[in-house]
């Protein structure tokens, strides 16, 4: 075990050594040795034989290699070095060289012209250390022991790591769900969670419960928000939260990143917003930040764009997409063709509905999952689901969107194309209406909101005879619908051809509209004092 000494109280330098138990993967404790000494030369002197190989971010990047190479492998391998200079914060990150701490001393004050202020050391070990009272010091903005974060490997994220470690001093626990982003999006995401300073990394395959139990709901309801945005982000993070929840309970985490959700699956959890709180305020400030921290991002300041994928759709914001009077570039999309390059010849397919929930194509049975998935492969050969749109963001601000929603697209007209035939008209009118709130209460994130749930009943129930089929033509970026039937089919031809038959009766007709039209004439005898 390496023996450190910690210089407290009215000294100039302040070193803490923490070692993790062996065989520990998420949970630590900490040692912390404390003696007053005079001088960081006296700190040398006790610990002459510090070894490590010294790299210094603070927008410079420097190696340390001493001479001296004898007394190489005497200590643990990792350490983690603090140093506040001032208003600023440097990381060292030191690994298997030997180099005494005189030579630190010379090389801050030489090359950042100011005192030492403080030092933490933060100590790694693989000798199965042993271990005390835990001591941990908050961060700028105060303690927090675990966060659980969403992680996605993009710049947003990316950058809320080191912020989360250096602001409230905690470990970050990376949760990635996998909901149908692809093996290319989830690849490496692990090591790049470990490289941007995580201690754990987790995923969870949720492709199938997000299809079955949140998309599909939202389809049976015909939510969609503002007439066009077909929500594929706003459905994803509740599955992806309620996940959140059970890592965050399983790594014995107290703070999440997520709101809404988690005051209605776990209201003990503490909530940590970073974008309500750093002073990063836009995205070169965080390409920015993110170098600084030695960061690995997929953005650069020529090409930005903001994207979330998922088995339902893929978003784009950010760059020229900022000007709503520009065209997307047609190398942004990624799910689709652009419609002129679309096949010439239509391709025709058949989606099976039982109670508003789809369930076949072209006669064969899939999983929701795998039922979405063939579409989207299908409507995006086809240039179907681009949607460009600028909406209405919660907080009241306006903000322009790109959406590829091939199959969800068609899963969408093919619903609502089947309910035409099976919902009378007071039903379809009522429906659409709470779709609207239905829609605006998942954009909110409020998924877990009784309103939603008792809403969701409502739609369960008026669509358990939306059972049928729907056949439509995708041809350069078009639905359209070419045929529908139903065993619960309201319509009669017997009683809407224009024949006369013996249910309906033209002739019915007249004293009908004599009646209906009765308030318009009575309004129109009082305009004219009849």
């Amino acid at each position: 075990m390496a023996q450190f000494k910690a210089i407290s109280l009215s000294s100039s330098i302040n070193l803490a050594c923490y070692g993790p138990k062996r065989n520990t993967l998420l949970h630590s404790d900490n040692l912390i040795c404390s003696k007053k000494l005079s001088t960081f030369h006296e700190l040398s002197g006790k610990s002459s034989s510090f070894h490590g190989n010294a790299i210094v971010s603070n927008n410079v990047c420097m190696t340390l290699t001493p001479k001296n190479q004898e007394t190489f492998g005497r200590i643990p391998s990792v350490f983690l070095f603090y140093i506040s200079l001032s208003c600023c914060m440097i990381r060292l990150h030191i690994c298997f060289a030997p180099i005494s701490l005189a030579s630190f001393e010379l090389f801050f004050t030489t090359h950042f012209h100011c005192k030492l202020a403080g030092i933490q050391a933060v100590l790694s070990s693989n000798s199965g250390t042993d271990v005390s009272t835990v001591t941990k010091g908050g961060g700028l903005r105060g303690k927090l022991n675990k966060v659980v974060l969403a992680y996605s490997g993009g710049l947003d994220t990316s950058v809320i790591v080191p912020w989360l470690r250096e602001n409230y001093g905690c470990e970050v626990v990376c949760f990635t769900a996998d909901v149908g982003q692809g093996i290319k999006e989830l690849h490496g995401l692990e090591a790049k969670a470990k490289a941007s300073g995580a201690c754990h990394f987790v995923v969870k395959d949720l492709k199938e419960e997000f299809v079955k139990d949140y998309i599909f709901p939202c389809l049976r309801a015909g939510a969609i928000y503002e007439r066009k945005y077909l929500l594929g982000t706003s459905m994803a993070r509740p599955v992806i939260a309620k996940a959140m929840v059970d890592v965050a309970r399983e790594v014995g985490a107290d703070a999440v990143r997520f709101e809404l959700t988690f005051f209605a699956l776990n209201p003990e959890l503490n909530v940590v917003a970073p974008w309500r709180e750093w002073d990063i305020t836009g995205r070169e400030d965080a390409i920015e930040y993110a170098k600084k921290h030695n960061v690995p991002v997929p953005v650069t300041k020529k090409s930005i764009y903001s994207r979330d994928r998922n088995l339902w759709h893929l978003s784009h914001e950010g760059d020229i997409l900022e000007d709503p009077a520009k065209e997307p570039k047609e190398d942004m999309y990624m799910m689709s063709v652009d419609p002129k390059y679309a096949p010439d010849k239509p391709q025709y397919v058949k989606i099976g509905i039982e109670s508003g929930i789809p369930v076949s194509l072209d006669g064969k049975t899939y999983s929701p999952a795998e039922l979405l998935a063939t579409l989207n492969e299908i409507g995006g050969k086809h240039g179907i689901g681009r949607i460009d749109m600028v909406e209405n963001r919660l907080v009241g601000m306006k903000s322009r969107g790109v959406y590829e929603t091939p199959g969800g697209t068609i899963l969408f007209n093919a619903v609502r194309e089947l309910e035409s035939l099976t919902l009378d008209r007071e039903t379809i009118q009522v429906k659409d209406s709470l779709a609207l709130k239905y829609a605006e209460l998942v954009y909110a994130g409020r998924w877990f909101d009784p309103l939603r749930e008792s809403m969701d009943a409502f739609m369960e129930k008026i669509t358990e005879t939306t059972t049928g089929s729907v056949t439509l033509k995708l041809y350069k970026g078009s639905v359209s619908v070419t045929g529908r039937t139903s065993a619960y089919s309201l319509y009669r031809e017997d009683i809407s051809s224009f024949e006369s038959g013996d249910i309906y009766n033209q002739a019915d007709a007249a004293g009908f509209i004599r009646l209906y039209g009765l308030p318009m004439r009575v309004r129109a005898m009082l305009n004219k004092d009849i």
